[in-house]
Order: structure tokens, then sequence, then C-alpha cells
């Protein structure tokens, strides 16, 4: 099962599948999201889902459920 993602402020949609890792759906789109530990701890890869949670896309899944989900990134001039 597929949803659409879009990621935001890039404005940029892609299908992705249901267990997916945000960071793996990123990179395939082209879109840049900071890395680090991947491992979640440095928080580098911080993004902001549509319903106001904060995670970590290189541990997040794209969860099940829903037909879209927004990600917002953050932008840390330290990464």
């Amino acid at each position: 099962m597929t949803i659409n993602i879009r990621f935001l402020p890039d404005d940029v949609t892609v299908n992705a599948e249901i267990g997916e890792s945000l960071l793996d759906v990123a990179d395939r789109v082209g879109v840049s999201i900071p890395i680090g530990c991947l491992m979640g701890t440095c928080h580098a890869c911080t993004v902001e889902l549509d319903d106001g949670e904060i995670t970590r896309a290189c541990i997040r899944a794209v969860p099940p459920g829903k037909e879209e989900l927004t990600i917002h990134l953050f932008s840390d001039p330290t990464w």
C-alpha cells in the first residue's frame, strides 16, 4: 500500500510504501535531509509531521492509516 508524501518547503510530492524510511523516501526524490548518526540520537534529521509530531527521518517509517502525509523540513545551519 502506498501513500502520498509531500515535503515542504520544497513542495515535492512522491508515492511511498508503508514502512519505508522517511529518509529513504526523501533521498529517492532528491529532497535533502541532513544526516548525522543515522540512529536518531543526534537529531540532525529532525522533521515535523503534519499533525505537529516532531520525529527523526532516519528512524521513522511511513505510517499506515493515512492517504497523505506532509513533512515539514527544518533548516539547521549546524548540519
